[in-house]
C-alpha cells in the first residue's frame, strides 16, 4: 500500500448528480421526451467527467438518476440513490416543462445546479424560471444555466456558454462537497498574534462543514524522541534531500553561525518533522507494523498549520522545511498531490489555500502581502524606472521560509512558466524546479532553533490570483480576490530590493490588474484594501470560481478584480439588487446564512 494513492485517498471522493427532468403527463407528452431528457443528462455527464478531475488525477464521477424525473416519488428515488452513491451536488437538466417544486433537489445542504434547455419547441426556460423560483421561495439557492443562443429541439450539444457554467458550478459544488466532514489540524496555537491563528471552529462548522482537530507542538517533540515515523522513509527522504536539496549561504554574523555538525543535525530534524506532520495530517499505516497503532490513525485533515514562532522556534528548527515539501507536489516518492500546510498556523489562509487547492488541482502559494513599492521608491532605491506590467507599482509577497517549489515557475505550458496538476509535471520540471531553490540556513535572530529557509524567485509571466479569507465580528467570513499577475524585475533590482527585507525568504513580484475603480484604482489601494498581512497565491485567474465557491458556502466578497460577465452565483441573488451586485451579494449571504448552519 502506497501512503499517497492508496492510503491518503482510501475514503474516495463526492460524486456529481445528474437529475433529467420532464413533464410528467402520459398519453404522449412523456413518451416524447424520455430519450431526449435522458440524453440530455448523459451529455453532461460525460463532459463533466471528461474535463475534471479528483485530486488523485482520476476523473470526476458522475450518477444519473435511474429514470427522467417527473413527480415527486422518482425525485425521492433519485435522491435515495444519490445518498447511498455519496452525491455531493446535483446538476437538474430539463429541455421542456416540468412540475417545478415536485421534481426539484431539496436537500438544504447539497450545492445545486439547473441548466434549462434553450429550444423553442418546448418550454425548458420555463421550467428553469419556475423551479428556480421555487428555489428561492424556498430558501434553497439554486444556480440557474440557460444557453445564449436558441437549440433544435433534441440537439444533445452542449454551448460553451453553458458547458462554461456546468464546469464552474461543478468545480465550486466538489469543493464544497469535498471539505465537508474533513478536518483541519491546528499543530500548536496562536502564532506571535496573528488573528488568523486563532481558530474559530464555529466558523468551520457553520460554513464549511468542517471539524477541528488539535495538537500541542510538544507531540513533534515526542515522536522525535521516541521514534514515531517510519525509519524506512525517512532513510530514503534524508538521502534524496542530501542529493537534491541545495543548501544555499548562510546570512547569520559569523558569530552565531551554527557549526556543520548542528546544520547536519537540523536537516535530519526537518525531515522527520516533515514525516511526523503528514502522519499527523492523514495517518500512515507503517506506524501501526511498528506498533503505534493509536498514532497511525491521523487526524483525517485536508488541512492544516504549524504555528512554529515562537515557542517551537526559539528552541527547534523552523516549520519551513516541512511546510515547503508538503504543499509542493513532489517529495522522495515522486510527484503527488500538495498537502495544506499554513504557515503560523493561519487557518484563515489555509482555507483559503484548501480553496484554490480544490478548485485548481495545484499547489498553493501562502506568502506575506509585504510591501508595496511605487515607481517612484523603486527608482529612488534602484534607479530603475519600473515598465510593463509593473509600470503602475509592484507588491512584494514574500514568506518567512516557506512556499511550494512550484511557486519558481520552473513548470511550463506552451512554452510559459505555469503551475500544474502533479499529473501533467515532467520529472525534468522537478529538477529545474530543485535547481532554481536553495535551502538557506534559518536567520538565527528569528528562528533561535535554526532550520532551512526556501529561497527562491518566481519566473514572472505567469496569470496569478492573490486572495484571502477575514472574520469580522458581527458579519463573519468575507473574501477579497486580486487577480493579476507575476513580473520579472532586472536580476539587480531584485537583489537590491530583497536584500531589504530578507534574501533567504522565497519572493513572488505580483502586480493586480487595475480596473480603475474602487480598491482597484491603483496598485497601493490593493494593498491599503487587503485584510491581513498573509494571501494566498495560486496559478492562473481562478477569481470567478472562488466567487462561485464563495457564494455556495455563503461567504460575501467584499473586493475583487474579475470581470463582471464571469461573476457566477445563484439566481437568488439578483433578487437582493441587480444594480449593486457586492451589496447584494452580502445580503443575500445574510438572508440565506451559513451552509451549516
Amino acid at each position: 500500500m502506497t501512503i499517497e494513492n492508496d492510503y491518503r485517498w482510501r475514503d474516495g471522493f463526492p460524486k456529481i448528480g445528474i437529475r433529467p427532468t420532464i413533464d410528467g403527463r402520459r398519453r404522449g407528452v412523456r413518451e416524447s421526451l424520455e430519450e431526449q431528457t435522458m440524453n440530455l443528462a448523459k451529455a453532461v455527464a460525460e463532459m463533466l467527467t471528461k474535463e475534471l478531475k479528483y485530486p488523485n488525477g482520476e476523473p470526476v464521477e458522475c450518477v444519473i438518476a435511474d429514470t427522467c424525473i417527473g413527480g415527486v416519488a422518482e425525485a425521492t428515488a433519485a435522491a435515495k440513490k444519490f445518498k447511498n452513491a455519496e452525491v455531493g451536488l446535483t446538476i437538474t437538466v430539463t429541455p421542456c416543462w416540468c412540475y417545478g417544486t415536485e421534481t426539484m433537489d431539496a436537500d438544504p445542504s447539497r450545492p445545486k445546479a439547473v441548466w434549462g434547455f434553450n429550444g423553442t419547441g418546448r418550454p425548458g426556460a420555463v421550467y428553469l424560471a419556475a423551479v428556480l423560483s421555487a428555489h428561492a421561495q424556498k430558501g434553497l439557492p439554486a444556480f440557474g444555466i440557460y444557453g445564449e443562443d436558441v437549440q433544435d429541439e433534441g440537439d444533445t450539444r452542449i454551448p460553451d456558454d453553458v458547458q462554461e457554467k456546468l464546469l464552474r458550478f461543478a468545480r465550486s459544488g466538489l469543493a464544497a462537497a469535498y471539505m465537508r466532514g474533513q478536518s483541519y489540524l491546528s499543530m500548536g496555537s496562536v502564532s506571535m498574534g496573528i488573528a488568523g491563528s486563532i481558530v474559530d471552529d464555529s466558523f468551520f462548522q457553520e460554513y464549511l462543514g468542517m471539524r477541528n482537530e488539535y495538537v500541542d507542538m510538544s507531540e513533534f517533540t515526542r515522536r522525535l524522541e521516541e521514534g514515531i515515523y517510519d525509519p524506512e522513509e525517512y532513510e530514503k527522504a534524508l538521502a534524496w534531500v542530501k542529493e537534491n536539496c541545495t543548501e544555499g549561504p548562510d546570512n547569520n554574523p559569523d558569530h552565531l553561525q551554527n557549526s556543520r555538525e548542528r546544520k547536519d543535525l537540523e536537516w535530519e530534524t526537518v525531515v522527520k518533522m516533515t514525516l511526523i506532520t503528514r502522519d499527523l495530517m492523514i495517518g500512515n499505516p507503517r506506524l501501526k507494523e511498528l506498533g503505534f497503532e493509536e498514532e497511525a490513525q491521523g487526524h483525517s485533515a485536508i488541512a492544516s498549520g504549524f504555528q512554529g514562532q515562537r515557542q517551537w522556534t526559539d528552541h527547534s528548527p523552523n516549520g519551513d522545511f516541512l511546510e515547503t515539501i508538503l504543499n509542493s507536489s513532489f517529495d522522495w516518492n515522486g510527484r503527488r498531490s500538495p498537502y495544506i500546510v499554513a504557515t503560523e498556523n493561519d487557518s484563515l489562509n489555509g482555507v483559503g489555500m484548501l480553496f484554490g487547492y480544490l478548485l485548481t488541482n495545484t499547489a498553493q502559494i501562502f506568502a506575506d502581502v509585504r510591501t508595496y513599492w511605487s515607481p517612484a521608491s523603486v527608482e529612488r532605491v534602484t534607479g530603475y524606472k519600473l515598465e510593463g506590467k509593473a509600470e503602475n507599482g509592484i507588491l512584494h509577497l514574500i514568506n518567512s521560509g516557506s512556499a511550494a517549489l512550484d511557486g519558481t515557475g520552473e513548470q511550463e505550458l506552451d512554452g510559459k512558466p505555469a503551475m500544474k496538476p502533479f499529473w501533467d509535471i515532467t520529472d525534468e520540471e522537478v529538477d529545474r524546479t530543485l535547481k532554481a531553490t536553495q535551502w538557506r540556513p534559518a536567520n538565527l535572530e528569528y528562528f533561535r532553533g535554526g532550520g532551512y529557509s526556501t529561497d527562491y524567485l518566481t519566473r514572472g509571466g505567469m496569470p496569478m490570483t492573490m486572495f484571502r479569507l477575514n472574520l469580522v465580528k458581527g458579519l463573519g467570513p468575507v473574501l477579497q480576490i486580486a487577480e493579476g499577475y507575476s513580473v520579472d524585475l532586472p536580476s539587480e533590482v531584485h537583489d537590491t530590493l530583497d536584500k531589504r527585507t530578507d534574501p533567504t525568504w522565497p519572493t513572488t513580484w505580483f502586480v493586480p490588474n487595475l480596473t480603475g475603480e474602487g480598491a482597484f484604482s491603483s496598485v497601493y489601494e490593493v494593498m491599503n484594501q487587503w485584510g491581513a498581512n498573509h494571501g494566498v497565491i495560486s496559478y492562473g485567474h481562478i477569481g470567478a470560481d472562488l466567487i462561485t465557491l464563495a457564494s455556495v458556502l455563503r461567504i460575501p466578497v467584499n473586493m475583487h478584480n474579475v470581470p463582471a460577465n464571469e461573476v457566477f452565483r445563484p439566481r437568488a441573488w439578483g433578487m437582493f439588487g441587480t444594480s449593486d451586485p457586492e451589496s447584494a451579494d452580502f445580503r443575500a449571504c445574510q438572508n440565506f446564512g451559513p451552509l451549516y448552519k
